[in-house]
């Protein structure tokens, strides 16, 4: 018997109507469309958003671990400050009008975690950890499967150190020719004069010797007050005028160092070449890096402080001089150098010496001068934050 005896003739013909077959099938796939549309924008959604977390993160962390590290706050403070960074980053970073009324709690899923140790010496190590997470809401569309949103989370870890440098050898380099017994424009006192009935204020100046004294002498106590221990800093110097003066050894701490700028006088003429030679040849030395693997397991960074305030006598003392400033930067040795009220031919001198222009100072005056020695201890013993997760 045929199908068509067997079922009614209105049946059979809806069986084979394929007229609405778009229709049913546009039903069924319309709300696997949708979600994939959805998913499609969440998921790139999802992306942006957890970078500019992991940034904000990272920041927070970072900032934590510099406060620490330069004293300016207490571990219960940077706690805090890493939650108030998140937040900050995190302002722009909002799902709808209502969480901007009602932000995101980010103090109730942010961890901070700051453990503190003594490295050497007094110097402290931090170690930031910050754990942090965000709530994203799916759009309407993604909810045809039935996700209403999703938690990112992200962690940053931070070390922060009170010494970036950490292990040091200095080596000053110093100019005691008889022009540093003129006097510079710096006042240094003052008293009362008197010209025939009359009275006046008379000034005292600093001469160049002195002031070069009170410069390297306040450059070897920040040095000091970076290593209190002496297990750090390792300084030596060398002067010159027409000829090398006896140096003094590369040794730890500075107040040998302070002695010896003390003692410096001005006299005779000017050749720097073998005293910048000294200073290379100590640095340079395998028995440098061996002190201070043995007592702080450390491979130093290297510094010669190099200061005139004139020109060699012969130019031929400029080449040799330059021969050695081009050995300590392949060294990897860096060199700061001080014109002090040099003339041109002495600032170009030490203009090629210095390792970067930034290293490179022209000191009109004594107030100029213990600037940049200043700056020089700051540089060499300055704070280091650095991102390690």
């Amino acid at each position: 018997m045929s199908i068509d005896a067997r079922f009614p003739a209105s049946l059979i013909r809806l069986v084979r109507n394929k007229a609405g077959n778009f229709s049913i099938m546009g039903a069924l796939l319309l709300p696997v469309g949708l979600a994939a549309a959805g998913i499609a924008l969440d998921t790139s959604k999802m992306i942006a958003t957890k970078a500019a977390l992991q940034n904000a993160a990272d920041a927070a962390a970072l900032a934590a671990a510099a406060a620490l590290a330069n004293k300016q706050t207490t571990v219960t403070n940077a706690k805090v400050m890493a939650v108030d960074f998140i937040k900050g980053q995190m302002a722009n970073h909002t799902d709808s009008e209502e969480e901007k009324e009602t932000p995101f709690n980010f103090g109730d899923c942010t961890n901070v975690t700051v453990n503190e140790a003594t490295t050497i010496g007094t110097s402290k190590k931090y170690d930031v950890s910050v754990t942090t997470c965000y709530d994203v809401k799916y759009s309407t569309l993604a909810s045809f499967l039935g996700k209403s949103g999703s938690r990112l989370t992200v962690k940053s870890v931070t070390q922060s150190t009170t010494e970036s440098k950490n292990a040091l050898s200095m080596y000053l380099v110093l100019d005691r020719s008889g022009s540093m017994a003129e006097y510079t424009n710096t006042v240094s006192g003052s008293y009362t004069c008197r010209y025939g009935r009359r009275t006046y204020t008379c000034y005292t100046y600093y001469d160049k010797i002195t002031a070069l004294r009170m410069a390297a002498t306040n450059l070897m106590t920040q040095l000091a007050s970076a290593d209190p221990s002496n297990v750090l800093v390792r300084t030596a110097a060398v002067s010159y005028n027409s000829a090398m003066q006896s140096p003094i050894a590369l040794t730890w701490g500075e107040t040998h160092t302070k002695s010896y700028i003390s003692a410096l006088t001005a006299t005779g003429g000017t050749d720097s070449t073998e005293a910048f030679k000294t200073a290379y040849n100590a640095l340079a030395a395998s028995s440098e890096d061996s002190a201070h693997a043995a007592t702080n397991g450390q491979v130093p960074s290297k510094y010669i402080v190099f200061m005139t305030d004139g020109d060699n006598n012969y130019t031929s003392a400029d080449t040799a001089t330059k021969q050695w400033c081009d050995k300590a930067r392949t060294a990897g040795i860096e060199v700061y150098s001080v014109a002090f009220m040099a003339p041109s031919r002495g600032q170009a001198l030490l203009s090629y010496c210095a390792t970067t222009s930034a290293h490179y100072f022209a000191a009109e005056n004594a107030d100029d001068l213990n600037a940049a020695f200043e700056y020089i201890g700051e540089r060499a013993t300055q704070t280091a934050t650095r991102l390690t997760q």
